[in-house]
């Protein structure tokens, strides 16, 4: 009797080092960016997204939740549940706009802001524990070519473009 052998396919001739693909270091910055933040901030219960509405809502009082989730790359659909949860924290407020009430304006109440001014260090902790094995000339460098990585393919985010 003999026993046909797997066929090999060109896929599984192949070996892939997953650690040169661009995209799959990506994904992993982007867990060790959580993973810090987190750590940074486990007493708050925020995360890195969460923090980003706040510091974006302190600077942008009343905005809308489309508007919002521009100023933060995120999808409007998504945004929704980032809020909700805030909102249910009592870190912000939705009210009615006076000109659409279909439009929902964001305002940090007094316990977001206490929260955003409590978290800012941590943030900034974090921030330093991400690039520490980078020297500051390197720092500035990988910041640079992320930014236009990121610029160069802005269409392809979830983000919704910003309104002209």
């Amino acid at each position: 009797m003999t026993h046909a052998s797997p066929r090999k396919t060109s896929a599984s001739r192949r070996r892939i080092d997953l650690n040169a693909l661009p995209g799959h270091c990506i994904r992993r910055l982007q867990q060790i960016a959580v993973g810090v933040f987190m750590q940074e901030a486990v007493d708050s219960g925020v995360t890195p997204v969460q923090f980003a509405v706040l510091h974006t809502l302190a600077g942008q009082p009343g905005i809308d939740q489309r508007t919002l989730a521009c100023s933060v790359s995120f999808d409007t659909s998504t945004i929704g549940g980032v809020v909700g949860r805030l909102e249910a924290r009592g870190l912000l407020t939705r009210s009615h706009s006076p000109e659409d009430g279909r439009v929902r304006l964001l305002h940090l109440t007094p316990d977001g802001d206490e929260q955003l001014a409590g978290l800012t260090p941590a943030m900034q902790r974090a921030q330093e524990r991400m690039l520490e094995p980078l020297s500051a000339t390197e720092r500035k460098e990988f910041l640079r070519m992320m930014r236009q990585v990121i610029e160069h393919h802005h269409e392809l985010s979830r983000a919704d473009p910003p309104e002209t």
